[in-house]
């Protein structure tokens, strides 16, 4: 684990505890213990909505039967699991999920270009999702002056946001001769696939329903995601309307994606929950136990994609040995 990495998990892990510790030990274990196993288990079971509609997402940008749909539901998976719980950037994440799509067949060529431009497709999905969470907020804020400065910054943040968006599409449809020269200087031999990469990306573009497509299952998923966060508020009994938890957790996922940087969001999301979700009526300690609940719930899924990932990356191994053994 690079040094930087391991410092900013240290890091991350004490700003979480101080954020608990602000707010009471003793108050977030007794949020956490009513929200019990029985919405965890409710939480978990409800997780394979988002994941069918991200694998979905993927999917319709690429040309493979409709048999292959569950390739690329496992993929995303292990994309997400790589993403969260590695010592890696979330490029490392997208090379993983790719690299898993490949082990069942998917093409080189189409696993990468299909990765970039559904990760273009889900940061689009996400604009509009955090657009809608500031909606909410200035409705829900209404007059008061003193959470003016907070409108403005989730309004500016969201513009900027949408400007790189723009930026990073120009990129990749302008990308073949920047591939190729990153490819000629650190790795020679992958000069033909960088070419074929960036050629089925413009394609891609070239396709917009299929790119809209996709950006509207990444919407659908986002506010999946978060409806399933509203329904274990409900069943510990937090009577908080759904678009209140919308709001919340589309401010979160700005939240997040602005400290891409930190490993799993270590502090940064239980820091968000403890200062945005009081703004709806979220009382900080639940709020809290509700973070903690998710990365529990985030454990119990992509621990077990990465291991079995694993397998199959080392059954591809031990397969190609035995094939060039003499």
């Amino acid at each position: 684990m690079k040094l930087g990495v391991l410092i900013a998990a240290v890091l991350g892990l004490a700003l979480a505890t101080a954020v608990i510790g602000y707010f009471g030990f003793g108050q977030v274990l007794h949020a956490l213990a009513a929200i019990g196993w029985h919405s965890f288990a409710a939480l978990l079971a409800y997780s394979a909505l988002p994941i069918l509609i991200l694998g979905g997402a993927w999917f319709v940008l690429t040309d493979q039967p409709a048999r292959r749909f569950g390739v690329f539901i496992w993929a995303r998976m292990v994309r997400d699991a790589a993403a969260e719980h590695l010592p890696l950037s979330q490029f490392g994440g997208f090379v993983i999920g790719a690299r898993a799509a490949i082990l069942h067949g998917v093409g080189v060529t189409e696993a990468f270009a299909t990765t970039v431009v559904d990760a273009t497709a889900e940061l689009l999905a996400q604009i509009a999702f955090i657009g809608l969470g500031v909606t909410v907020l200035v409705l829900h804020l209404g007059a008061r002056s003193a959470h003016d400065s907070l409108v403005w910054a989730s309004v500016i943040g969201l513009a900027l946001l949408a400007v790189g968006a723009g930026a990073f599409i120009l990129l990749q449809q302008n990308s073949s001769k920047l591939l190729e020269k990153l490819a000629e200087r650190f790795l020679p031999s992958s000069v033909a696939h960088a070419s074929a990469v960036a050629k089925a990306m413009n394609a891609l573009y070239d396709r917009p329903g299929q790119i809209a497509a996709a950006a509207a299952l990444h919407l659908a998923a986002w506010i999946a995601s978060a409806t399933g966060s509203w329904i274990a508020l409900r069943l510990t009994g937090v009577e908080l309307g759904l678009a209140e938890v919308l709001a919340i957790e589309s401010l979160l996922g700005a939240v997040r994606s602005a400290a891409f940087a930190a490993p799993m969001a270590i502090g940064v999301q239980e820091a968000g929950y403890a200062l945005v979700g009081p703004l709806f009526g979220l009382h900080p300690d639940m709020a809290l136990a509700l973070s903690l609940i998710k990365r529990a719930r985030d454990l119990a899924i992509g621990l077990p994609a990465l291991l079995i990932w694993q397998g199959f990356e080392a059954k591809k191994l031990i397969g190609t040995a035995l094939e060039s053994a003499p």
